[in-house]
């Protein structure tokens, strides 16, 4: 019987591609993407930032390895990927691809962002390209137009965080996750630490090296103490 499957390079049968682009090696999307990334910025201007993300390696500190107007969110080739890069790995086979959605600097400015996620025939994510408008020039004239206006209050939810460094992405996951919490640090038990560990560990921030060092230092906690809790939900 024939099979309706994609066959891989070693002759079995390969995973069907998940949602998005089909791309066969980082090099290739270099290939085919760099040019579509002049275009973009070409035609959008100077607050519009591109950014292709390695996703091949794992290596999240490092994952930029092509950039337009690096200015924007102050990265450049070498850079970090965010935190929905790390979430990603966790949730490979599912579609991230998302166009349009609220996202912020480390410094607080707002973006328009959107993110296309390429795999190989096997489904294994290969890379991301990243979309990000600094909106902050119409902001500036926005307010100017609006100054005679009631205010209005924004209920925009902001999905990504992008920073220079890693370091600051994992940060504002901690934060985001013991805020949701709803209690304080001071005010948490053992339990409490534990679940702040499950929903770090869910979003996929223990991928990042040194991250639990990092998670506990937050939690006011040892490395030890920090890896002991890891070692509970692993094996729940």
């Amino acid at each position: 019987m024939t099979s309706t499957e994609p066959i891989d390079h070693a002759g079995k049968e390969a995973k069907p591609s998940a949602p998005g682009g089909v791309i066969n090696s980082i090099e290739d999307a270099r290939a085919i993407l760099e040019p579509i990334m002049h275009a973009i910025v070409g035609a959008a201007g100077n607050n519009c930032e591109v950014v292709l993300h390695d996703l091949t390696t794992g290596n999240l500190r490092h994952s930029i390895v092509s950039i337009e107007n690096g200015h924007v969110t102050g990265r450049s080739v070498g850079g970090p990927s965010t935190n929905l890069g790390i979430g990603l790995l966790n949730d490979e086979d599912s579609s991230h691809d998302d166009f349009g959605y609220a996202a912020r600097t480390s410094d607080g400015r707002e973006l328009r962002s959107s993110s296309v996620y390429f795999h190989d025939p096997t489904g294994h994510v290969v890379a991301a390209l990243c979309i990000n408008v600094d909106l902050t020039p119409l902001q500036v004239a926005a307010g100017a137009i609006t100054s005679l206006l009631p205010d209005q209050t924004s209920d925009r939810v902001n999905k990504e965080v992008i920073a220079p460094g890693i370091t600051s992405i994992l940060d504002e996951m901690i934060a985001d996750t013991i805020d949701a919490s709803g209690k304080t640090v001071a005010l948490m038990d053992k339990a409490d630490r534990i679940e702040i560990l499950r929903e770090l560990n869910q979003r996929g921030a223990f991928r990042v090296k040194r991250s639990v060092e990092q998670v506990a230092r937050w939690l006011g906690i040892s490395k030890v103490t920090a890896y002991g809790y890891l070692d509970i939900i692993r094996n729940e």
